[in-house]
C-alpha cells in the first residue's frame, strides 16, 4: 500500500497528507522527552487554533486539549495521542533523523500526534457528528505516567468524555491491518529494586563476612521461579531481572548488591501474588545468607483494559475505512499509560499495522529500536480511523 493507494471505502484525506508527512518528519527530527515537549505542544496548539478549535494548554505541564463541537447533542468522545520521545540514541540515516542527542522518536509518537492532528482537520471540515470531540495530546507516556497526571489534574472533569480511544502503530502487523480485543490489551508494568547489604570484606576470606553477591545470585535464581510456581498456569505473567550491580574490584566482596527488574501481568490477583512472593523470597534469601534485604516495589502502569462495546466500535471503525480488522488473539506484555484513562472512562486501544508488505525490501524495525522510524504510509489510515471513531461514537451521518 502506498500513500496514493488508499481504501476506496474511506473518505478522501489525500490532500492532507503532504502537510502531515512534513509535520511528522519535523517532529521526528526534534524529539522531546517526558514533560519537556514544549516545541511539540506549541506546534499542536497552533495547528488546533488555526482550525478554530478551543484549545487548552498546560494540563500535566505540556499537555494540550483541543475541543470541537458540532450540533446539539450532549454526547462527547475523547481521542488521544502521545507526544514524547524516548531517552535513547538514534541511529537512523534519513534526512529527518533526530537532531537531539539522547532523544529519539523510537516508538512512533510523532506519527500518533500527526494522525490525531489530521483527524482534527478532517472532522473540522466534514463535521459529520453530533456532539463534542476532545483531541487529547498527552505528554510523558514513556514510563513517566503523563496520562495519570492529566487525569489527576482534572482531564475528564474539564473535558467530559463518554468514552476515550487511542491507537498505537504496530510493526508486527502488516500495513492495512488492525487489531484490538475486549478486556486486557496491554500488561500492567511493575518495577522492583532490591538491595542486599552485607559487610564487605576480602575475597580471600569469605568466611569472615556475609557474601551479598552470592545472596544476589541465589535471589536471581529464585525470582525466576515465582511465575512458574506461584501463578496459575492459565494466567499470564512475566518477571524479568534486568540489572545486577555490585562490586568494584576483583579481590573485594562488596558490601551491597542491587537487583532491578520488571513484572508484567494482566489482573490484580496475579499482581498481588507476585509482589507478595517477591518480598517473601527476598526475605528468605537474606535470612539464609546473613544479609539485609530492602525491597522497593513500584506499580507504575496498570493493565490496559478495553471495554467490550468500545472495542467493538474500534474494530467496526477500522473495517469501515477499509482495514483488515480482527480480534487480537492475545494481549501484549508491553505496557501503556492510556490505562489510567481507561480506569476512569470506557474506551479502547487499537493496534494499527505499519509493517512492510511481503516482498517490500525496505527496512522495518521494531519499537524502541535505534533505527526505528514511523511508516508514513500509515498516516492516512490513522487519520481515517480516528475520524470514523468520532463519527460512530457521536452518531455521525456516515456510520
Amino acid at each position: 500500500m502506498s500513500l496514493a493507494a488508499l481504501p476506496a471505502t474511506a473518505d478522501d484525506v489525500a490532500d492532507l497528507l503532504p502537510d502531515l508527512v512534513a509535520l511528522r518528519r519535523d517532529l521526528h527530527a526534534h524529539p522531546e522527552l517526558a514533560f519537556a515537549e514544549h516545541r511539540t505542544a506549541g506546534l499542536v496548539a497552533q495547528q488546533l487554533r488555526l482550525l478554530g478549535l478551543q484549545v487548552h494548554e498546560g494540563l500535566a505541564g505540556t499537555g494540550v486539549v483541543g475541543t470541537l463541537r458540532c450540533g446539539s447533542s450532549p454526547r462527547s468522545v475523547g481521542l488521544r495521542a502521545d507526544m514524547d520521545a524516548l531517552p535513547m540514541l538514534a541511529l537512523g540515516s534519513q534526512p529527518w533523523k533526530s537532531c537531539h542527542a539522547g532523544a529519539h522518536h523510537g516508538c512512533g509518537h510523532d506519527g500518533h500526534t500527526s494522525m490525531l492532528l489530521g483527524a482534527a482537520r478532517q472532522l473540522a471540515r466534514t463535521r459529520r457528528f453530533d456532539g463534542t470531540v476532545h483531541f487529547i495530546f498527552q505528554p510523558a507516556e514513556e514510563g513517566q505516567g503523563g496520562a495519570r497526571v492529566m487525569v489527576e489534574q482534572g482531564l475528564f472533569e474539564r473535558f467530559p468524555c463518554d468514552a476515550v480511544y487511542a491507537l498505537h502503530n504496530w510493526p508486527e502487523l502488516p500495513l492495512g491491518q488492525a487489531q484490538t480485543r475486549p478486556g486486557p490489551i496491554m500488561a500492567a508494568a511493575d518495577r522492583f529494586d532490591i538491595t542486599l547489604r552485607g559487610q564487605g570484606g576480602h575475597a580471600a576470606q569469605p568466611h569472615r563476612t556475609p557474601d551479598a553477591l552470592l545472596a544476589a545470585s541465589a535471589l536471581v535464581m529464585q525470582l525466576n521461579t515465582i511465575v512458574a510456581r506461584r501463578i496459575d498456569p492459565a494466567e499470564s505473567a512475566v518477571l524479568s531481572v534486568t540489572r545486577v550491580e555490585g562490586g568494584h574490584s576483583h579481590n573485594v566482596l562488596p558490601a551491597e548488591v542491587r537487583i532491578t527488574g520488571t513484572v508484567r501481568s494482566f489482573d490484580a490477583v496475579s499482581q498481588d501474588r507476585i509482589e507478595a512472593a517477591l518480598r517473601d523470597v527476598a526475605a528468605g534469601v537474606a535470612l539464609g545468607h546473613g544479609v539485609q534485604a530492602e525491597v522497593n516495589y513500584l506499580r507504575y502502569y496498570p493493565a490496559t483494559l478495553n471495554t467490550e462495546a468500545e472495542a467493538a466500535l474500534a474494530l467496526q471503525a477500522a473495517e469501515a475505512i477499509g482495514l483488515q480488522a480482527s480480534v487480537a488473539p492475545r494481549p501484549a506484555f508491553t505496557s501503556e499509560d492510556f490505562a489510567f484513562m481507561l480506569q476512569r472512562r470506557p474506551g479502547a486501544y487499537l493496534w494499527l499495522g505499519q509493517g512492510r508488505a511481503p516482498g517490500d525490501t525496505r527496512p522495518s524495525h521494531p519499537l524502541h529500536h535505534p533505527h526505528y522510524d514511523f511508516n508514513d504510509e500509515a498516516l492516512p489510515l490513522g487519520v481515517r480511523w480516528f475520524t470514523k471513531v468520532a463519527e460512530r461514537a457521536l452518531g455521525g451521518a456516515a456510520r
